[in-house]
């Protein structure tokens, strides 16, 4: 974005002025995400008991969908149990630790939308026409993807990650006494890594109307896209391959869509030059 461009007002503003303005769209972000954080650190029962710690136990919904699934097609091997893991606490601050963390990503995932809102009322001003035009509806849909790889990172890779693991055992003498910090990294891990990388499809979006990407191009690199896939995965959840699967499968439907996306932008931009 032109920093010297003409806002709605059509008054130019000066350098300084961008950072002001900047500052206060920043200002206000921050405080929707301390907001709801306090508010997740209030409702500290609710969040432990029925968000973080709830994928372990056979009481959580994937599970018992899971094992609906299994006694429909007489699968038993679907349904799973409870996860055989004793949670600890190792350190006199890692409770307390602990809940202003697990408040902070909440926060942070609740007040994602309006925190992208404001930031795109900053950079919407310094768009020609044309982009705003083509980006109308932008919130909405940065929104709606993020919260779609959340609730796919919470409800779908997270329990099953957890499941697998907890129940990996290399022999029956050994306990798996694990501590709370490593149960919140990997769900944080896991669910924001979700969020953050179902943005493919909008990136793709942006990059095409820029002219950069084009689906020749993204049908040209797709088996390297699927090594990037897998490398991404591999970085993102713990190290084992059910996670690294869960990740990469939906990811790799999300580059097919991406190229489909990009098609339509560029017979769009051809059909433009034609009637021009």
């Amino acid at each position: 974005m032109a920093l010297d461009q003409l806002h709605d007002d059509d008054k130019e503003m000066g350098f300084l002025d961008h950072l002001e303005e900047l500052r206060w769209h920043l200002v206000r972000s921050v405080v929707a995400i301390v907001v709801f954080s306090v508010a997740a650190f209030l409702a500290k029962d609710f969040v432990w008991k029925g968000v973080i710690l709830a994928p372990i136990y056979s009481d959580f919904w994937t599970y018992k969908q899971l094992c609906y699934l299994a006694e429909l097609f007489k699968t038993p091997v679907l349904c799973l149990g409870d996860i055989p893991i004793d949670i600890q606490n190792r350190t006199i601050t890692g409770q307390f630790t602990m809940h202003i963390k697990s408040s902070l990503v909440i926060g942070l995932v609740l007040a994602f939308p309006y925190a992208f809102w404001e930031i795109w009322r900053f950079v919407k001003p310094g768009l020609r026409h044309s982009e705003r035009s083509a980006s109308r509806g932008v919130v909405l849909a940065v929104s709606f993807l993020f919260i779609t790889g959340v609730l796919f990172g919470y409800y779908i890779v997270t329990p099953l990650s957890l499941n697998f693991l907890g129940n990996y055992s290399l022999v029956d003498s050994i306990d798996n006494n694990i501590d709370i910090t490593s149960i919140l990294n990997t769900i944080a891990t896991l669910v924001l890594a979700c969020g953050f990388m179902f943005q493919l499809p909008m990136a793709t979006y942006i990059l095409s109307k820029a002219g950069i990407v084009t689906p020749d191009l993204m049908k040209r690199y797709r088996r390297h896209s699927i090594v990037v896939i897998l490398l991404l995965s591999a970085i993102i959840t713990p190290p084992d391959v059910m996670s690294q699967i869960l990740i990469a499968l939906p990811l790799s439907l999300l580059y097919e869509i991406s190229i489909v996306i990009s098609k339509r932008i560029n017979k769009k931009r051809e059909r433009e030059l034609y009637e021009s």
